[in-house]
């Protein structure tokens, strides 16, 4: 399957882990290239690590922007491990929280996405990958779900409900839920500055509408996803105001 030919579904929905389809639903759920976080990007990477990489997608895409770089994917389903192969320079099938120390390589650039919601302790794990994989100049993308999107709060607010599902926002197997703050100070604990920051769940016509007739009022209600890129904190103790830019 090309990268061309692999089908694009919403961000939201792409929370790697075992429970994800099965069928044509779970090729989808895995071949996606995550292209959104180009802005996000260093001007160079040589040794690119990606946790959850799924199928490896997003690392075929990588390697075109950085072709000299070595890739290398952690994946926790074993059923991918033909295709991770195929796609990565180095493709480990485990949990990354008991793989950190079979890793012998630092890299420059981290990628966490949609995976972190899935782990125990997200800070602990974040912040061991940063400790013992990432070089000291290096970058971390990090994505996770905004739980104050307006498709999980206003049911709570009108109706007193909330309702688990197979993927999204409440996926059932997420273990721990994000809101701006929390998403903020998930890199900051981890000895990270969050450099730049995206917000997914814009890009629609009827979310760009509201969006402007609200003035940004409920930007951060509409987001279903915070992408950031984080670098080790070095000389600065406190996080600069972030601005959040609209994904394509």
């Amino acid at each position: 399957m090309s990268l061309e030919a692999a089908k694009r579904i919403e961000v939201g929905e792409m929370q790697r882990h075992d429970g994800a389809p099965q069928g044509s639903a779970a090729k989808n759920y895995y071949s996606r290239s995550r292209r959104e976080i180009r802005s996000l990007l260093p001007g160079r990477a040589s040794r690119i690590l990606e946790v959850g990489p799924g199928a490896g997608f997003t690392l075929i895409w990588l390697k075109s922007i950085y072709p000299a770089a070595t890739t290398c994917g952690v994946e926790l389903n074993p059923a991918l491990e033909a295709d991770l192969q195929e796609h990565a320079d180095v493709a480990i099938i485990g949990d990354i929280d008991h793989l950190i120390s079979r890793v012998a390589s630092k890299f420059d650039l981290i990628l966490l996405l949609d995976v972190l919601e899935h782990v125990p302790d997200p800070t602990r794990t974040l912040q061991a990958i940063t400790r013992n994989l990432l070089v000291d100049s290096g970058r971390v993308i990090v994505s996770v779900p905004n739980i104050a999107h307006l498709s999980v709060t206003l049911p709570l607010l009108f109706q007193r409900r909330f309702e688990y599902a197979d993927s999204g926002i409440l996926d059932r197997t997420h273990l721990k839920f994000f809101v701006e703050d929390t998403a903020v100070k998930l890199l900051n604990d981890s000895n990270l500055i969050i450099k730049d920051g995206l917000i997914t769940g814009l890009e629609g016509p009827k979310s760009k509408m509201l969006d402007g007739l609200t003035l940004g009022f409920l930007t951060h209600h509409l987001a279903k996803q915070y992408i950031m890129a984080g670098e080790p904190i070095g000389e600065l103790t406190t996080q600069p105001k972030i601005n959040w830019k609209k994904a394509d």
